[in-house]
């Protein structure tokens, strides 16, 4: 197995043709993996963090890539007991995944939901404060990502949180025993296996962060086996 470079293998779930019903349980199983490995706190407090130091009474935070909805949620309930209002905006090329959130978020009335190629978005049309991008920046192709972080860089006006997987053959391997004991779907114990070959090196993050001078960067390793990449804009 080789981890040197990215895997450019296509993920099950990115495939438009699969049905709603599987897409749901996929999802349902990516969602399971997240709260036991606390991979949905690590955004929070970065969120946290960042209006720590750009206090304001309100604010748009767009989730790019943001499947069933399941990141805005966690957002929206934090924010329900702090005073602050938020305006939540769930950006997804997937109808059938955003058909999903819709009805997951039905008693979120400050989620919306937008159908949107993230490399051809108008940025002009989605201004915001706070861009997440959670687990989605490794189905992009390295030529793509470039463009996808200038798109997020162009709508965001305080930063971005990007909260995705290390590639590691210990992640995978690990990855391996986790899903035989915790996940139903093969879709998503195939998937979760070509996520972690897709996955960055510190390395690879690092040299990224180089095409944006003009923003302070802070790049951390998080359990289990992500990295939270920071993007302060100024």
């Amino acid at each position: 197995m080789n981890f040197t470079q990215r895997c450019t293998e296509s993920e099950i779930m990115d495939d438009p043709n699969l049905d709603a019903g599987s897409l749901k349980k996929v999802l349902l199983d990516i969602n399971k993996v997240n709260k036991i490995l606390n991979g949905f706190p690590i955004t929070l407090n970065a969120i946290k963090k960042l209006i720590k130091n750009n206090p304001k009474k309100s604010y748009t935070i767009i989730d790019l890539g943001c499947g069933d909805g399941h990141m805005l949620r966690e957002v929206a309930n934090y924010f329900k007991s702090t005073g602050i209002e938020v305006n939540l905006v769930g950006v997804d090329l997937n109808e059938k995944a955003l058909g999903i959130a819709r009805i997951n978020s039905i008693n979120h009335r400050n989620i919306t939901y937008l159908q949107r190629d993230v490399l051809l978005m108008d940025p002009n049309e989605l201004q915001c404060d706070i861009i997440l991008c959670t687990l989605t920046m490794h189905h992009f192709k390295n030529e793509e990502i470039p463009e996808f972080l200038r798109k997020a860089i162009s709508c965001a006006c305080i930063g971005i949180i990007i909260n995705d997987l290390q590639r590691s053959k210990i992640a995978y391997y690990l990855f391996q025993v986790y899903s035989v004991i915790f996940m139903q779907t093969k879709i998503a114990k195939y998937d979760g296996l070509v996520s972690i070959k897709s996955a960055f090196t510190k390395g690879e993050l690092q040299e990224l962060s180089k095409l944006f001078p003009e923003a302070n960067h802070e790049l951390n390793w998080k359990w289990a086996f992500r990295y939270l990449w920071i993007i302060r804009l100024k």
